[in-house]
């Protein structure tokens, strides 16, 4: 499995008057996630996007478990789920600073399209490097 973490300062803004974060902002969240996953494997979106290839969202789920609150540091776990093949799946964690209590737990499906919008296989470079990375 390939997973990755890293970590967030909720600011203000992501914040309601009471202080706690945003519910739409965990999303925002697990895009942060999946950017530092790629950026890991020496990867980025742009570099992506550059080859042709998007990745829109197709379905996106999270369950809120506890809240997090304005300047909390919490850390986004992200996970490929590789048993997908005709597009991508990355599971989230989402967890208190010290690690110790889940705050969110969700998943994105995305496509893969190509500059006109259609539907495309998954790029050979893109599902090599995920290959590599988990026999590693």
């Amino acid at each position: 499995m390939i997973t990755h973490k890293t970590t967030y300062r909720v600011i203000y803004g992501d914040t309601d008057k009471m202080g706690i974060a945003y519910h739409a902002n965990y999303l925002r969240w697990f895009e942060i996630g999946r950017s530092e996953l790629f950026r890991s494997l020496s990867l980025t979106y742009k570099a992506i996007e550059t080859k042709g290839v998007f990745l829109p969202v197709s379905e996106v789920y999270c369950k809120f478990l506890s809240p997090a609150q304005y300047d909390d540091v919490i850390i986004i776990e992200t996970s490929v789920d590789t048993n997908i093949k005709g597009g991508m799946k990355f599971d989230y964690r989402i967890f208190n600073e010290n690690g110790k209590k889940i705050l969110a737990t969700g998943h994105t499906k995305h496509a893969f399209v190509n500059s006109d919008g259609r539907v495309v296989r998954p790029p050979d470079f893109l599902t090599d490097l995920l290959k590599n990375y988990v026999a590693d």
